[in-house]
């Protein structure tokens, strides 16, 4: 039996000249899986992503993918800094438009995170030595993450080279087939990192006062707004809070969606911490809804949530009370990529886009 209301998780979404056919997305879900580290996604990333495509995703996110070859956060990350790797993606992007979805790319820069031991592989952990293939980091500031290797202080020149790594790939983006770009500005990587006080120990004209530590988001994203022109959507995400006193917080986090809002960026991808090493991070389901809530309400912007959202009754909840205008599921999705179809049946919703293969395995 279907419902006489559709759900509002089912209920699309338009930005720019893109619409959504539902509000259930993957977030960038980083895979750690080019064997060659050379940055081209492989028949790993086509089935990974592909996979949320055939099960229903509105959009579908890249993960972390690099600006520049010392933007990874391991060898093992995909990249968009070469033609090669524009082509790659091309054949990736062309299926999941075939099944439907929203093709995003999330374009990164790791800061002094990068050049990590990626993250499945526990034997080992922390910076990749030069030997093992590693590179030296950069940062606002010469200040270390945990135990990571200390990072080599960006010049102002190399920070405008950033900016223009950050545009070059936003162009690629559109080459490649994706249909939005994000900047990532979260998860202590290098635009938070430039973000927060607590890592960023400026003096120029990029550090001290929030106008100047949000100075490089905000070329960013005008840079990539002029790269992909008016009709390609530009989301942020942004970490909310470092859990950490002191720190980059909501307020902060509400104003720079603001500014950045103004300076091009359409849709706020909000998400928590990752830039400070041993802090307490309330995990509980949903923890992070409240600060995309704040952030949204406060700026008023658009927004999505992330963060242990695992049930089409909670994701519905937080799209119908209006704390979200689209969630992200990330574990969840891995675990069943086909989750929005299942949260379809589960509403009681009718969806046009079961694959045609498997229309005779859907729930009756």
């Amino acid at each position: 039996m279907t419902t006489t209301t559709t759900p509002s998780i089912f209920t699309p979404l338009s930005i720019r000249s893109t619409t959504f056919r539902n509000r259930l997305w993957v977030p960038a879900l980083c895979q750690y899986s080019v064997e060659k580290r050379d940055g081209v996604p492989t028949d790993w990333h086509l089935v990974h992503l592909g996979a949320f495509a055939m099960g229903g995703a509105g959009l579908i996110m890249s993960e972390a993918t690099a600006v520049a070859p010392i933007g990874r956060i391991s060898p093992h990350d995909t990249g968009i800094w070469s033609e090669t790797q524009v082509e790659a993606w091309s054949r990736i992007t062309a299926f999941l438009h075939e099944r439907g979805a929203v093709a995003g790319i999330q374009l990164a820069h790791a800061g002094r995170k990068a050049s990590t031991h990626r993250g499945w592989a526990p034997e080992k952990t922390g910076t990749v030595s030069a030997e093992d293939g590693g590179w030296q980091t950069v940062g606002p500031s010469a200040v270390a993450f945990g135990a990571y290797a200390e990072p080599r202080t960006l010049s102002v020149e190399e920070i405008h080279a950033v900016v223009a790594e950050f545009a070059a790939a936003a162009k690629r983006a559109i080459t490649a087939g994706f249909d939005l770009v994000e900047v990532h500005a979260a998860h202590g990587y290098l635009i938070h990192q430039f973000l927060s006080p607590l890592s960023n120990l400026r003096t120029d004209e990029y550090g001290g006062s929030l106008e100047n530590r949000a100075r490089l988001v905000l070329e960013i994203v005008r840079a990539v707004r002029e790269a992909v022109g008016d009709a390609m959507p530009v989301f942020v995400r942004f970490s909310a809070t470092d859990y950490a006193e002191g720190g980059w917080n909501q307020e902060d986090t509400a104003t720079v969606s603001g500014w950045a809002r103004e300076a091009g960026a359409d849709f706020f991808d909000i998400s928590t911490g990752g830039n400070v090493s041993g802090v307490t991070i309330p995990l509980r389901p949903g923890y992070q809804v409240p600060f995309a809530d704040f952030v949204g309400t406060t700026a008023g912007v658009p927004v999505n949530a992330v963060g242990l959202i695992t049930t089409a009754a909670q994701a519905e909840e937080i799209v119908a009370t209006g704390q979200a205008d689209a969630v992200m599921l990330g574990r969840e999705m891995m675990r069943d990529p086909h989750f929005p179809l299942r949260a379809a049946h589960e509403l009681g919703v009718e969806v046009d886009y079961w694959p045609e293969a498997y229309v005779r395995a859907r729930w009756r």
